[in-house]
């Protein structure tokens, strides 16, 4: 019940931001128009924008399914996509993206696929997604930070500096159980000093939790070529995620500038708004999008594209994904029912 409450609370602050971002958007703006120019659209860029998002989430089931293999845990494609999806959704609407994993692993977990290695194995594909989203930010922005004003500037910083921390996290985690354990202490020593209560309780479990992918993280240190490859897919899942902004501009008759220097603005606006603890990042990235693409949608188009792009790359994929998630819960409860009844009978 508690999940329950939480989850439907988590769902009203995401619905209640994007009523606030679009009222923010558009109340200043000529609604007409800007409908006018999305319905227009030419729609092989939109087809190929949203194919391009469908790729996007078959790379992260490719990098599921590689790591579960190295595992020796057995998962189809069908079930890794389905596992990819249902961290999307989840990840969408939580502060932070907190809720993704948790989710996932609850999932595999139903499918039977060990806690250690799910967790070990979503791992894996966050560190390589924080380390591309990085890379790619600051090669960016050598290049572009003159589209960055003193706001932006704060943005990028504090983004960088979110998933940076971040990763280092999840590299200590995989690789270092000595510094792990440090981090628990001090974990610990911060829960004390705010007087929160079964601190023991509490240590014992971060303790358990760490020994349980730590075992199986064995396997993954001593084939640094399976990271490579995970490395490698998440680039092009990224490459491609990012180029849905060009396919965008195209849709809209624009041109004038390539697909490298769209996907290099795009790298920086995903890098400046993915730490930030809002679900889905729903008004920042509208915001940080508005900013840093103003110059490339000329024409008043930019109100146009961010609600044309981020419906793509976002809000589509949430109701699909809500959809996943939808038809895994009826299955769950199918499967819980037959149990009930055996169990009422006797």
């Amino acid at each position: 019940m508690k999940g329950k409450k939480k989850f439907f609370r988590n769902f009203v602050i995401f619905a209640l931001l994007i009523v606030l971002t679009f009222y923010i958007l558009l109340k200043d703006q000529n609604t007409t128009e800007i409908f006018n120019i999305v319905v227009s659209a030419k729609i092989e860029f939109i087809f190929i924008a949203i194919a391009c998002m469908m790729l996007y989430i078959i790379c992260e089931a490719i990098n599921i399914g590689r790591t579960l293999k190295a595992l020796n845990e057995k998962s189809s494609f069908f079930n890794n996509v389905k596992y990819a999806l249902i961290g999307f959704f989840f990840s969408a609407i939580t502060p932070a993206a907190s809720g993704g994993q948790p989710m996932q692993i609850y999932y595999m977990h139903r499918d039977n696929i060990s806690v250690a290695n799910s967790t070990l194995a979503l791992l894996i594909n966050l560190t390589s997604m924080q380390i591309v989203t990085i890379g790619f930010a600051l090669v960016s922005v050598i290049f572009n930070y003159q589209n960055l004003n003193k706001a932006l500037v704060i943005l990028f910083i504090v983004g960088i500096s979110l998933n940076l921390s971040a990763l280092i996290l999840l590299l200590i985690s995989i690789l270092s159980k000595r510094m792990s354990n440090g981090l628990i202490n001090i974990a610990i020593k911060i829960m004390k000093f705010f007087r929160i209560k079964n601190i023991e309780e509490k240590q014992e479990k971060l303790k358990n939790e760490l020994e349980k992918y730590q075992a199986s993280s064995v396997y993954i240190k001593n084939n640094g070529f399976l990271m490579l490859k995970v490395l490698f897919t998440t680039a092009i899942q990224f490459i491609i995620y990012y180029s849905i902004t060009y396919w965008t501009y195209c849709s809209l008759g624009l041109s004038g500038h390539t697909i490298v220097k769209i996907i290099a603005l795009q790298a920086l606006v995903f890098a400046s708004v993915s730490g930030i603890p809002s679900p889905g990042a729903v008004g920042v990235s509208e915001g940080a999008f508005i900013q840093i693409f103003s110059n490339v949608f000329s024409g008043g188009m930019i109100s146009s594209a961010v609600l044309l792009n981020r419906g793509i790359n976002f809000y589509l994929f949430v109701i699909i994904s809500a959809v996943v998630v939808m038809i895994g819960q009826l299955k769950e409860k199918k499967q819980e029912r037959p149990e009930n009844n055996i169990s009422s009978e006797n």
